[in-house]
């Protein structure tokens, strides 16, 4: 297929803006305490061999929630492909840090390169993967086609666009249908999102529904030792979790847990703000509501009378779901998008959300229709639907065991899925 007008003046353009963007995103990871050594693998530099045995498969992701969505999928894909290797990029220090503590055997983690032609040229010529699957929208034009003219066989999968990327890419048909023709496979969160990649130009016989790989991803990590501590200092105080916070939720969350004071006196909220950075924030507004707390990240744990527990670390979650059965998931009180209630789930604890959940529309519509996720709507709500769960352990038994019914519902979808593209991009010699 040849390449439109715009793919070219793109080309053109990353040629004299790719140094000035790769000076500041080397400098953003170096001031993440990225080593240099890492940061300049976003020119292509790779820090890593590669492995010589079976075929190398590349995944590549774009920030948190897309790399760990996919880790449950290429430990599967391990599984059935004994002798391959993986490799998994993605752009943001945060990624590679939790990538970094759940990484299956044989993978490894590096950043992604830039979308211009050195760097590309660099990753691709060290790497030569056998077969690249690129996660919900990361749709780079250069990447794909590069990778695409090396022979590649290619997937894209997760595929998910927002209404705003999907308009943007409706206004230029051409370059759309030059770059999703790369792909041997696209598999779509659901119908709508299929429809919308036929309507992309997509090839419409290369599209179809697959899920969302979220709902298939591994467990939480947690820490025991951490975890003894921190129930040993609670003392058997009952506990209610508010996770991945953003600004303007942590008011509502905080009126919410002042009316359950009245209630509960013993109750204590753990607070985990979004992104650890925003912990002054978020501190200054506890105070500001007349609450006591105790901040993980000084290092102390929940002391007795303290009503609120914030935890600002990264890659802990698991350990702070593991403390409650009652859970309220931000992102969500306002048009954000929402964040993964799978996680949640996971943990055997109830699901409570605000209404603006984009991301995960057909999931929260499934489980709110089995009972395993309740949707309130201010802090009014969200305390007598926290205090209803904390007074009726029938009623909260019963979003438990709808909670379960789900992730058992799901629980063979992701050998269908690593089947499907194993057959796909013709990686079936490589079982042995």
């Amino acid at each position: 297929m040849r390449a439109p007008p715009l793919y070219h003046l793109y080309v053109a353009a990353t040629v004299l803006l790719a140094p000035f963007v790769a000076w500041a995103q080397i400098r953003k990871l170096r001031k993440q305490g990225i080593p240099a050594l890492r940061a300049h693998e976003i020119m292509g530099n790779a820090s890593a061999p590669r492995r010589g045995g079976g075929a190398l498969i590349w995944f590549h992701a774009a920030s948190v929630g897309e790399s760990l969505s996919v880790l449950a999928l290429i430990a599967k894909m391990g599984e059935m492909l004994p002798r391959a290797q993986f490799l998994i990029t993605s752009g943001t220090a945060t990624s590679a840090k939790l990538v970094a503590d759940r990484i299956p055997p044989r993978t490894v983690h590096q950043f992604a390169p830039l979308d211009a032609r050195g760097p590309l040229t660099r990753f691709l010529s060290h790497w030569r993967p056998d077969a690249a699957i690129f996660v919900e929208s990361e749709l780079w034009p250069q990447m794909l086609r590069m990778t695409r003219a090396r022979g590649t066989a290619m997937a894209l999968v997760n595929a998910r666009l927002s209404a705003k990327s999907r308009a943007a890419w409706a206004r230029q048909p051409g370059i759309a249908r030059y770059v999703l023709d790369v792909f041997d496979l696209i598999l779509t969160q659901n119908d709508q999102m299929a429809q919308a990649m036929v309507d992309m130009h997509a090839p419409t016989d290369r599209v179809a529904r697959g899920t969302n790989l979220k709902s298939l991803s591994a467990p939480l990590p947690t820490d025991p030792a951490l975890l003894a501590q921190v129930r040993a200092a609670l003392k058997g105080r009952p506990v209610w979790v508010a996770a991945s916070t953003h600004p303007g939720e942590e008011a509502t969350v905080l009126a919410a847990h002042a009316t359950l004071q009245a209630s509960h006196p013993e109750l204590v909220l753990i607070l985990i703000p979004r992104h650890p950075d925003r912990s002054a924030e978020v501190a200054e507004l506890i105070r500001q509501a007349g609450l006591s707390f105790a901040t993980r990240s000084e290092g102390v744990l929940p002391r007795a009378g303290e009503q609120i527990y914030l935890a600002d670390t990264l890659g802990e979650l698991g350990n702070w779901y593991a403390l409650s059965e009652i859970v309220f998931l931000g992102g969500s009180l306002h048009p954000i998008g929402g964040h993964n209630p799978f996680e949640v789930v996971q943990a055997r604890a109830v699901v409570i959300s605000g209404p603006h959940v984009a991301s995960f529309a057909e999931t929260y519509d499934e489980m709110q229709a089995s009972g395993a996720a309740t949707v309130v709507e201010d802090a009014p709500m969200l305390a007598q639907t926290v205090a209803r769960f904390l007074d009726d352990a029938e009623l909260r038994d019963e979003a438990l065991r709808a909670g379960d019914v789900m992730l058992e519902d799901k629980s063979n979808v992701l050998g269908g899925i690593a089947s499907r593209l194993i057959r796909m991009l013709k990686l079936d010699e490589d079982i042995r």
